[in-house]
């Protein structure tokens, strides 16, 4: 998994790929971000990196792995004996044991690579006392070895462990990012990976967790929604439209939930006609797919209403996640868009 193969992050994987090559990486490093947006992939391709037996350099990136050689392989299949990854066991727990064991280890000069690197995933799921453990070691780290620990809450991190690791901060992904990772890499069709990405909030692994039929069937719903609304402004038929988002049997939790979904994906049309009717770069359209469509919709949707429709369903979904009832927020939403 070298830097160029990682999606999006450029700023932050060029500044990685720099530091490498000036061979300056710190002996420690906390990776902080939303889950599922690439930080484990990142530290597999610094272990790359740093251990590659051919390393590139290009315009954009100063080292990079060549993902190729025996080294690189290795490390991607995780049986390297120089790149150790430790991971919440069957209890969700990272246990003290499993600490002392790869602090023990980094202790001796690397087997055949030129560093040791310990990626510690979900370092948050270690215990006080398993964090306390590595204090010593992230305090006097071995001179061959580099840790790096990844956190999506890395405020359950002990003051005394973020104090000795600098923070390498990791943003969401882009709609368009995410969409061409799971079309790239996991098979999606184009409609299903759009409407995965709208509802991901820019995270590959929650769009991955998802139900892409549920996610299309929503967007679907989504779209005929506003060209419903933009052909009607009788009070009547725009509850009549209500009764048809909130349609489906389940529990009042499930209904809530269905109708979140469908709000989401009805925001991420909404954002992509305000970006059509400003006439601001396409570029960053979260659904290009439907471009022909929403530009149609930007006629009665200007840049004003759009952003109104917009925030009003940011304001429905916060009342969802007060349970609301779902009839009473669909109601409301479709008499204000």
């Amino acid at each position: 998994m070298p830097f160029r193969t990682i999606a999006g992050h450029s700023r932050l994987l060029s500044l990685l790929a720099r530091v490498i090559a000036r061979d300056s990486m710190p002996p420690a490093m906390l990776m902080a971000g939303p889950a599922g947006v690439g930080k484990r992939l990142t530290a597999i391709a610094i272990a790359q990196a740093v251990n590659c037996l051919q390393p590139r350099s290009s315009s954009e990136f100063e080292c990079d792995a060549c993902g190729e050689c025996a080294s690189c392989r290795r490390i991607a299949r995780g049986v390297h004996p120089d790149v150790i990854v430790v991971e919440p066991g069957e209890t969700g727990a990272i246990k003290i044991e499993q600490l002392r064991d790869v602090i023990d280890r980094s202790q001796y000069r690397p087997f055949e690579g030129r560093r040791r690197v310990v990626i510690i995933n979900e370092a948050d799921a270690a215990g006080a006392d398993a964090q306390s453990a590595l204090l010593k070691t992230l305090e006097e780290p071995p001179s061959a070895s580099l840790f790096i620990l990844i956190s999506s809450i890395p405020d359950a991190l002990l003051p005394t462990v973020l104090s000795r690791c600098p923070r390498l901060r990791f943003g969401s992904l882009t709609a368009a990012e995410v969409a061409r990772v799971l079309k790239q890499d996991h098979g999606y069709s184009e409609s299903d990976a759009r409407a995965a990405a709208a509802d991901a909030d820019g995270s590959i692994g929650r769009a991955l967790e998802s139900q892409s039929d549920d996610l299309t069937e929503a967007r679907d719903a989504a779209q005929r929604l506003l060209q419903e609304t933009a052909r009607t402004n009788d009070p009547a038929r725009r509850i009549n439209l209500a009764r048809d988002l909130t349609e489906g049997k389940g529990t009042p939790a499930e209904e809530r939930n269905r109708l979140a979904v469908r709000l989401r994906s009805l925001g991420s049309l909404l954002r992509d006609v305000g970006i059509i009717a400003s006439r601001a770069d396409r570029g960053m359209l979260a659904n290009a797919d439907l471009e022909e469509q929403l530009e149609k919709l930007s006629s009665s949707f200007d840049a004003e209403r759009s952003l109104r429709a917009y925030a009003a369903v940011d304001r429905a979904l916060a009342a969802l996640d007060r349970n609301a009832s779902a009839k009473v927020v669909a109601d409301w939403l479709l008499l204000e868009l």
